[in-house]
């Protein structure tokens, strides 16, 4: 038919995977991390031993994937001679903007792919997704929320913070003068002792 087709994969009978890379027909037990084929990790950094089948083609296969690359003359039956539309429009504001090249200004409600629902007997109506990551009004107000609370906090935090160096100053101050008074005190204590002791030993 002239159709050059790529194998990108396949499965043997007992549904082990092919492998790109390995040169076998048979079956390896590999170690396989993140990023490989044929393994999805549970956790992060996880690495676990698997097998695989080798990339080289034989009998013992039962699934063999293909892409195909050139079109051959005719078209294969129920393959290539039908087109499938995509079931569901963009979701995100984004996409659609990207899909209908608008810009930013565009407003993109209006440019929501709109999904048929004809139902017998009933009047036929369409359904359009909510649109995700909609700038609207609501959401400008919710940010500017946000930013005014983390203003709020920061003012509070630094008054708090002021209060409170302004307290360990006072309390600060009370106990160093606490301190010197106690010195003091002990000071004329001793100055009186020394002095009675010397006036005792002069009288004698």
């Amino acid at each position: 038919q002239g159709y050059v087709v790529r194998i990108s994969g396949g499965n043997d009978k007992q549904g082990f995977p092919m492998k790109q890379g390995v040169l076998t027909h048979g079956r390896v037990r590999l170690l396989l991390s993140k990023g490989h084929s044929c393994y999805r990790p549970r956790r992060t950094g996880e690495r676990k031993r698997k097998s695989v089948r080798g990339c080289i083609v034989d009998a013992n296969l039962s699934v063999l994937n293909l892409v195909i690359v050139k079109k051959g003359e005719k078209d294969i039956p129920g393959l290539t001679d039908t087109t499938v539309p995509r079931r569901l429009g963009p979701k995100r504001a984004s996409r659609i903007r990207k899909l209908f090249n608008l810009s930013k200004e565009d407003d993109v409600r209006q440019y929501v792919v709109r999904k048929p629902l004809n139902k017998e007997g009933k009047k036929p109506r369409t359904k359009a997704p909510k649109i995700q990551r909609l700038v609207t009004p609501r959401v400008l107000q919710h940010k500017r929320r946000r930013i005014a609370l983390k203003k709020q906090r920061t003012q509070k935090n630094k008054e708090e913070a002021a209060e409170y160096a302004k307290l360990l100053a006072k309390r600060m101050k009370e106990a160093k003068e606490k301190r010197q008074e106690q010195i003091a005190k002990r000071r004329r204590l001793s100055s009186l002792r020394a002095s009675t002791s010397k006036s005792e030993s002069s009288q004698k």
